[in-house]
């Protein structure tokens, strides 16, 4: 396996402009001749599916959900990143990029973080040209906020609902597209397998979640948009439904998966409350604009927190971070938080910090407080019952984004010839650590303004010719995944899909979370591998494969997670050094801050399949042409 990153020569602010004056077109009468496949309908895929229907391609778009806008998506609620500097705070692209640059521990590709910064200001062009109702000024201008990691604000927002609303967006134009019959949606229809014929994706297979039904599509490429892996820990802030398979179905017929063990723990969550809760809920970072950050300095303080005094109130991030306080990064306040509840002082004994706004809402008044934060606020009290008005909130961190995924050159093709990924199912732009409200952004810039370009580019160049699902090989792909689903359903064991789940979730949680060590994942890397073991030989799905079974979709996700789980712990075991979310205890400073190795480690690192339980590794070296790498601080 060969990784060439296909990132252009010249100086970084030119290579997107100069790479798009060279690529090859696809003329407007030849458009309609090419069929697209889209899996997945959250901003990514939709905004590609929206923009590769208004170019002319012939779109497939599959979604496992009865209608596209139940994207996970749509759960982003803080905001979205464009460097368009309307409040004069000295934002421009290039602080985007340092910032999100910086921000991912200086283990992202120079090139796309740049092309992200780039094209951010036009994301907000085109969504408030699709309606999107972002908040404004009172003279009328589009209104910023700051969100962890930076010093401008530079976040656009609706109210605590962005993400919903710039799916609402990219759906629409979808759908504008599905009726003028170039786009054509497919929905409850699960991806199962891709399938490769000389070497080219050419198709995929997908489970029709209604009737069971396998059934096999082709097309002259095939994009992947389907979201991050959080699940593989079982309790996360992701859907229900979010899970790994499509992107690991495609790793095991070829495509690298990059950077598995990046992933982000979200500081701002709603605590864990008991052993039969199914998901997490995530409070918006956006929170941490206005809210401050603390806990009592007395060990096991039982007190109602209105009734410790302000004397006795450790604003820990505050006083550890002065420069960035509440702000600091995703990654940063994570183990800032975990380190007090270490120490035993978690909010009433609780695995949790205060997030009050009690100072906000006596200099800003409640009624701001309501207008910036209301439907969060309500949010949290339909969860706990308690009115965040007149207590603070509580909140923990959890799993929440994967940084890594499959890996992609600069044009967003993976490792296999016409397989491109988008958004957070790769792993392109975020690096070791992700700064809020950037991951919408990446989900629109890739499907608005970067495939729409390197698709014609891969067509007109290569010319793939369009396979029928006739074809034997499509029918040797489909019975494979059949016998697959036949294994599963004949275990007939004593174990529910979910209580195994339950069970890889902690040891991913413990072992393979916030904090890792050598020990502890040497331990994790066995302990799946007799999990994976027990599951063949003792997990129950029942029903049948003949109709809508969903034991039997949990039940093909959770095989994946038994793999990809143990790649995760192999990639965090590899890695000698701490860097962004990735914390390994063996390597920090003093001061217990990530101490990161640039000597050694300043690479992606793409694992090839070889085998259940085998991965070859592949080094991209990360060569940094602009930024100077430095010490991440934000004190």
């Amino acid at each position: 396996m060969t990784l060439d990153s296909k990132v252009p020569a010249g100086p970084l602010k030119d290579k997107w402009e100069n790479h798009k004056f060279n690529m090859k077109l696809v003329s407007p009468a030849n458009k309609r001749k090419y069929d697209i496949i889209i899996v997945g309908t959250g901003l990514a895929g939709a905004s590609a599916a929206a923009s590769l229907g208004e170019l002319g391609y012939n779109v497939k778009v599959f979604t496992y959900h009865d209608s596209a806008r139940r994207a996970h998506s749509i759960a982003a609620q803080g905001g979205i990143n464009a460097a368009k500097n309307y409040q004069n705070d000295g934002d421009s692209v290039y602080r985007l990029f340092y910032d999100t640059i910086k921000g991912g521990d200086f283990r992202s590709r120079e090139a796309n973080v740049y092309r992200l910064a780039e094209v951010s200001g036009n994301i907000i062009d085109q969504c408030v040209a699709q309606g999107v109702p972002f908040a404004r000024e009172y003279g009328g201008m589009l209104d910023n906020r700051s969100f962890g990691g930076a010093l401008v604000s530079r976040t656009f927002y609706a109210k605590g609902q962005t993400g919903q609303q710039l799916l609402l967006g990219a759906y629409s134009a979808m759908n504008r597209q599905i009726k003028l019959g170039k786009v054509k949606l497919y929905a409850r229809r699960e991806m199962v397998d891709l399938v490769v014929i000389d070497g080219i994706a050419r198709g995929i297979i997908v489970r029709n979640l209604v009737t069971g039904e396998f059934e096999k599509y082709s097309a002259h490429a095939v994009i992947l948009a389907t979201g991050g892996y959080s699940n593989v820990f079982f309790l996360s802030t992701n859907a229900m439904n979010c899970n790994a398979t499509a992107i690991w179905r495609a790793h095991k017929r070829g495509a690298a998966f990059a950077n598995p063990c990046f992933t982000q723990i979200h500081p701002t969550c709603i605590p864990l409350h008991g052993e039969v809760q199914s998901k997490l809920t995530l409070m918006s970072e956006s929170l941490r604009n206005d809210g401050r950050i603390w806990v009592s300095k007395i060990k096991g303080d039982m007190r109602h927190p209105n009734d410790i005094p302000e004397e006795e109130r450790d604003y820990f991030l505050e006083r550890k971070y002065p420069t960035y306080g509440n702000l600091s990064p995703r990654d940063i306040s994570s183990r800032a938080a975990k380190e007090v509840v270490d120490e035993g002082r978690g909010a009433q004994g609780q695995e949790a910090v205060y997030l009050d706004f009690r100072d906000a809402i006596n200099r800003l008044g409640r009624k701001v407080i309501e207008e910036r934060y209301g439907n969060l606020f309500e949010m949290y009290k339909t969860i706990t019952g308690e009115d965040p008005y007149e207590v603070p909130m509580k909140i923990y961190p959890a799993p929440h984004y994967t940084m890594g995924g499959l890996w992609v050159d600069y044009n967003l093709m993976s490792t296999i010839p016409g397989l491109f990924v988008a958004g957070e199912a790769n792993f392109s732009d975020h690096g070791a650590n992700r700064l809020g409200a950037s991951a919408l952004m990446q989900g629109l810039a890739d499907g608005y303004f970067i495939l729409p370009y390197t698709i014609g580019n891969y067509l007109a160049t290569e010319k793939p010719s369009l396979i029928n699902i006739d074809h034997p090989e499509f029918d040797k792909f489909k019975k494979e995944i059949e016998d697959f689903t036949h294994k599963l359903l004949s275990v007939k064991g004593k174990r529910t899909v979910d209580s195994i789940h339950k069970q890889l979730g902690r040891i991913m949680w413990n072992k393979v979370g916030m904090a890792r060590s050598e020990q502890g994942l040497k331990e994790a890397i066995n302990e799946i591998r007799e999990l994976r073991e027990e599951f063949w030989k003792n997990v129950n799905v029942v029903g049948s494969a003949n109709d809508l079974n969903q034991c039997l979709e949990r039940a093909g996700r959770v095989a994946d997670y038994l793999e990809l789980g143990e790649l995760m712990a192999i990639d965090a075991l590899h890695r000698n050094e701490s860097c962004g979310a990735h914390f390994r205890v063996e390597y920090q400073t003093e001061e217990g801050e990530a101490l990161r190795n640039d000597e050694e480690y300043a690479y992606v690192a793409a694992w090839e399949f070889k085998e259940i339980g085998k991965w070859e590794l592949h080094k991209e070296p990360l060569v940094f042409e602009t930024v100077q790498l430095a010490t991440r601080s934000y004190k």
